[in-house]
């Protein structure tokens, strides 16, 4: 195969190996076409006011201040004499889209639906907010609008603030959460003159949405721990008394107006979000007024967290509910039906109605789930021919019947415990059925993939053997048998793609399904090599053989180890340094770029500090540093070292302006420890008898490099390929757990931007992530030149060993479990196959880094092919 149709079909494997764990494991849940479901019985409140303080952590509300005063007087006051309280679970990914659309829709978003972004989003979903008669909301840009458009009908009104205003690097964000109350007082003021609107905020089944940002602003600008943060709960406090007490007096005190304040997530200590650390999925949960229980005293009560004491709430009930019960208890409490998608439990505790009301919520919210379940048994029913479909045996259509009838006829007895035990009961069976029906095509679409994986590293491993080895000798094709081959895969292609046809199955099953055909295709022609190579391998001394496999599992072993606990990349780290010491090299320039950038972010972050925003020339100083940085290393002489340190010179300056501390010596150290692997690995030449090479210092790297004296591949080759792919893993966690975006400091892009930008943000520190990949990979590439080595035939090892570890990976991919764990098994498959696709781009752009110089003309450095 050509190197570029290989490099071509290397990436279409990798894209869709990389993208079917979304269709497998993490596809959309919503189904549609279900009958709305609503309670007959009349509702408790006239109207619902949903507070939610974006990014505010339970332990900050709940626990008091250091002189024993809670940290929001009013809320404390709410729930030790007027409602109930409790704890929120949230679940991955702890952002603001999924949080909000579980808190109003009741139903938990795939964690693809991030990447979606949180602007201008079309509303797929039903929600509170749409099932209500009017819903009117204040806050941010970011969250209003994805509730507001697709809502069927006119009737969910936003207010929101500019985008402008969510800056994290100027004066205290509170003021994000005092326009928000301000724009309520001035709304319910114009109303009393506005006929048309009077009459619609007197209506029944009225909503009003109240998004307060700026605790979530300041704790990415100053951290939850902050006086900023707290002073910001304490005004939020304070806003909350005020707008209840305002909507009490517009309305007559006439006790039918119910509050919620709730959380969409909480925040780490270090002022980020997005995982599932305990920080950022407990979020409080506290309401009050119309239809609601009052405070509840216990003698004792137990939750894991041991919070009760510290928080000296111990004798006062906790009710806790996962995010998504909030959407039914809003639904319940104002008499709205159920959002069509919700997942929810309705949280009896919550509610101060009588048992016969209880009993038919929850008995609307059991029909409400188990029509969902209808619907998606139906579609897989469709899609599955019918002597391969095996139903959810637990909940067939005569145990529906037979449990909807008992309910019934024990709400009609009054027996209201029974009914609402029996209701429990038929919830969970049918979220088990909505998860089985979900999870229907897994396993075949698993092993699909599997034997696609199996296949493309077998294939990969033969053209190493056959082209870059002696182990095999050329064989003349058989083109009979070759003939017979085509066909019969063509055959077999053919018959799967029949087989989803007539199951009307997406086309991306096609893809998974077809593509370990063309894959095994390709192995299959390769018998005469395979069978050569058994030949030479039975050849061999047994030991060296079993040894060697040992060694090259124990590596990978290591590797995927490291994903789970950093430190076994000490082990590597111990190993390397075991090898001979040997003579460090120093060249002598001028670091003023590195300088200048050390003082911009000193700079910056003084002014940060001292609420003075981010100075426009600070700013400008960091961009051009950015977009300058890779024009001025293409300025200096290829010989390698000088070319070498131009790179680290350059891109540590621009890593000095992403740094908030000591990671920034973390490229120093990385580079330190490559120009030690290079030297080591040119040290290592004279155990194959090669021609002296020229010393490294005065090696160029766009020297012409005659093919002839490229060599073949040697068992050593394969520790060169580990360490490679050991060191990107190296820095990968060298300076935080790549695996979740959220253990990066958003203060990191302080000196380009304060001004929230999802993914501007995440780009910049997608950069600050590259930056010592780059490294690695520039090092490599003068290991490649320097050992006589083409670039494909390492490269190629170490597509294997990344492939071993991306399959490794995908058999740990679970959805089940702690919503930790779930997170982290995506994350790392995800990573691992992206680091394959990266790999590929890094090799290139390590050869355009390291052979080009800007006004010399290049010279072509010849790979073999």
């Amino acid at each position: 195969m050509d190197i570029p149709v290989f490099i071509l079909a290397g990436l279409l494997v990798h894209c869709v190996f990389l993208v079917s764990i979304f269709d497998i494991y993490f596809s959309s849940p919503l189904v549609h076409g279900m009958t709305p479901q609503q309670t007959p019985l009349p509702p408790p409140a006239k109207r619902l006011v949903l507070f939610v303080a974006d990014g505010l952590r339970a332990d900050s509300l709940y626990e008091l201040n250091s002189n024993g005063t809670p940290r929001a007087p009013y809320l404390r006051s709410i729930l030790e004499n007027n409602g109930s309280w409790g704890i929120s679970h949230t679940r991955v990914p702890t952002e603001s889209r999924p949080g909000h659309v579980a808190l109003i829709a009741g139903f938990y978003e795939d964690v693809s639906a991030v990447a979606k972004g949180w602007k201008e989003n079309p509303v797929e979903f039903d929600s509170v907010f749409n099932e209500s008669k009017y819903t009117w909301s204040w806050g941010s840009p970011d969250i209003l609008p994805m509730f507001a458009k697709g809502a069927t009908g006119d009737h969910v009104y936003t207010f929101c603030y500019a985008a402008e205003s969510e800056d994290f690097g100027a004066e205290d964000a509170a003021k994000l959460d005092i326009w928000v109350f301000d724009h309520v007082k001035s709304f319910f003021n114009s109303s009393r003159s506005n006929q048309t609107l009077f009459s619609a905020l007197n209506e029944e089944k009225v909503v009003l949405f109240l998004h307060l940002l700026g605790i979530d602003t300041n704790g990415h600008a100053h951290r939850p721990n902050s006086r900023e943060y707290q002073e910001n709960i304490k005004q939020v406090d304070e806003g909350v008394k005020e707008i209840a007490s305002l909507i009490d007096d517009f309305y007559g005190n006439d006790g039918k107006t119910a509050f919620i304040l709730t959380s969409d997530h909480g925040m780490t200590d270090w002022g980020s979000h997005g995982a599932g650390h305990p920080s950022e999925t407990l979020t409080p949960l506290i309401v009050w007024g119309a239809g609601v229980n009052y405070p509840q005293q216990v003698t004792s009560q137990f939750f894991e967290d041991n919070f009760l004491k510290e928080w000296k709430l111990e004798n006062l009930k906790r009710i806790d509910v996962n995010q998504a019960d909030v959407a039914p208890l809003m639904a319940s409490l104002i008499g709205v039906p159920f959002p069509l998608n919700s997942v929810g439990t309705l949280p009896l505790e919550y509610l101060n109605s009588s048992a016969h009301f209880k009993a038919e919520s929850m008995f609307t919210n059991a029909v409400q789930i188990l029509e969902q379940f209808k619907v998606k048994m139906s579609q897989k029913k469709k899609t599955t021919l019918s002597f391969l479909f095996t139903p959810f045996k637990p909940l067939s259509d005569f145990e529906q019947i037979n449990l909807l009838k008992k309910i019934r006829l024990y709400i009609q007895q009054q027996k209201y415990d029974e009914a609402v035990a029996l209701c429990k009961t038929l919830i969970n069976l049918a979220l088990e059925g909505l998860s089985y029906y979900h999870k229907y095509d897994r396993l075949f679409l698993g092993l699909s993939i599997a034997v696609g994986f199996v296949g493309w590293t077998t294939y990969v491993i033969l053209v190493i053997i056959k082209a870059h080895t002696n182990l095999t000798k050329t064989v003349p094709t058989n083109e009979k048998k070759s003939t017979v081959l085509f066909y019969s895969f063509a055959s077999a292609g053919m018959i799967i793609a029949f087989f989803l046809l007539i199951q009307t199955c997406p086309w991306t099953y096609y893809v998974y399904c077809l593509l370990p055909v063309p894959v095994w295709y390709a192995v299959l022609r390769e018998i005469p090599v395979i069978q050569d190579l058994a030949t030479n391998v039975l050849s061999l001394h047994m030991g060296q053989s079993i040894g060697f496999l040992l060694v090259c599992i124990l590596g990978i072993e290591i590797l995927v180890f490291s994903f789970f606990y950093r430190s076994a990349l000490t082990i590597g780290l111990l190993v390397f340094a075991g090898w001979p010491v040997i003579t460090q090299l120093w060249i002598q320039a001028k670091m003023f770029s590195v300088a200048l950038s050390t003082y911009v972010v000193s700079s910056t972050h003084n002014s940060l500090k001292n609420k003075q925003g981010l100075p426009v020339m600070n700013q400008i100083i960091s961009w051009m540093t950015l977009v300058s940085s890779p024009v001025l290393l293409l300025l200096s002489p290829t010989f390698l070292f000088q070319r070498l340190f131009s790179i680290l010179l350059s891109l540590m300056s621009t890593y000095l302006l992403f740094s908030t501390g000591y990671e920034a010596l973390f490229p120093l150290a990385l580079f330190g420890l490559m120009f030690a692997w290079i030297n080591m690995e040119q040290e290592a030449l004279q155990h194959y008898g090669l021609s002296l090479k020229p010393k490294l210092a005065v090696f160029n790297f766009t020297c012409a490099v005659d093919i002839t004296q490229f060599r073949q591949l040697h068992l050593d080759d394969v520790r060169r390929s580990f360490f490679f792919v050991f060191f990107i893993v190296t820095a990968f966690f060298g300076t935080g757990n790549i695996a979740s975006i959220n253990s990066f400091d958003p203060a990191s892009v302080y000196c380009f931007l304060t001004v929230f930008s999802p993914f501007m943000m995440g780009g910049l520190l997608l950069l600050k992530v590259a930056i010592p990949f780059v490294l690695v990979s520039c090092a490599f590439e003068a290991v490649q030149v320097t050992t006589q080595l083409s670039s494909k035939s390492l490269f190629l090892i170490v597509l294997v060993i990344s492939d071993i570890m991306a399959l490794h990976f995908f058999f740990l991919v679970q959805d089940y479990g702690s919503w930790l764990d779930i997170g982290t098994s995506i994350s790392h498959y995800v990573l691992v196959m992206s680091l394959t696709i990266f790999m590929m781009v890094m090799n290139g752009l390590a050869q355009l880094l390291t052979t080009q110089r800007l006004g010399h003309p290049r010279r072509t450095k010849h790979h073999s092919t």
